[in-house]
């Protein structure tokens, strides 16, 4: 791209143009292909160009959490809500998981990152779609009657399944993906029968696994152990 046409001449270029360029190429070609350098090239610019929206490789790491998190916010602003028979709070924890899956499922090399980066860094420093979304889940369970000890408890666990159960669903890699043959398919086949009959017993579990119904059934499960609060008073004071 010539000089004159590029997004940094032009006064186009923006963090979040580079972020969304840069979630777009983790997602073509995987984690090790971002580089400041490459990047660059993406977007018709100098290497120098994108320090004014990110400080460095490990800048982009930060800024594809804060891109997953936009993402999972965005959608949960243009979604509906869920069965009418649940408790709103419980109906609104769903809601969120959904999010939370599609996006995921949208840019499966970006949720390691979501797992660890905020971990690495104070919580007043996280980005900020990362906390709207921490201050939504805790606001939805405060109005709902929890306590302030009992809604972080229930946050805890919340964040804990939905992250952990995306992880595990993620990493059942397709050892063969044109091979009809789920053992084959999975991997599985290179697994002694005689040593791991449970595994091999469970084939046809892994090729049919619903990981939706799966997160979802778990998330219920988790819920039904909750003591319900005692005002159920989602939304009650009239705030949004």
């Amino acid at each position: 791209m010539a000089e004159q046409d590029s997004p940094e001449k032009r006064g186009r270029l923006s963090r979040p143009l580079v972020l969304r360029a840069a979630v777009a190429l983790v997602d073509r070609e995987g984690l090790g292909a971002l580089t400041m350098r490459r990047l660059a090239a993406e977007l018709g610019v100098e290497s120098m160009a994108l320090y004014r929206y990110t400080p460095g490789k490990e800048g982009l790491l930060d800024g594809l959490v804060e891109a997953y998190f936009a993402e999972v916010n965005t959608r949960l602003r243009i979604s509906s809500g869920g069965d009418d028979h649940e408790p709103e709070w419980r109906r609104e924890l769903r809601r969120i998981a959904r999010a939370f899956a599609a996006v995921a499922h949208a840019h499966p090399q970006i949720l390691p990152l979501v797992a660890t980066r905020p971990l690495a860094v104070p919580v007043a420093r996280r980005p900020a779609p990362v906390l709207d979304l921490t201050e939504h889940i805790l606001s939805v369970l405060v109005r709902a009657g929890f306590d302030d000890a009992s809604a972080l408890t229930v946050y805890r666990t919340f964040v804990a399944w939905n992250l952990g159960s995306l992880l595990v669903d993620k990493r059942q890699v397709v050892d063969n993906p044109d091979d009809p043959d789920p053992v084959l398919r999975l991997g599985l086949h290179r697994l002694p029968a005689a040593e791991y009959p449970r595994l091999r017993s469970m084939v046809p579990r892994f090729a049919d696994f619903d990981d939706d119904r799966e997160m979802l059934d778990g998330l219920d499960s988790l819920l039904n152990g909750v003591p319900e609060p005692l005002l159920d008073s989602f939304y009650g004071d009239g705030t949004s």
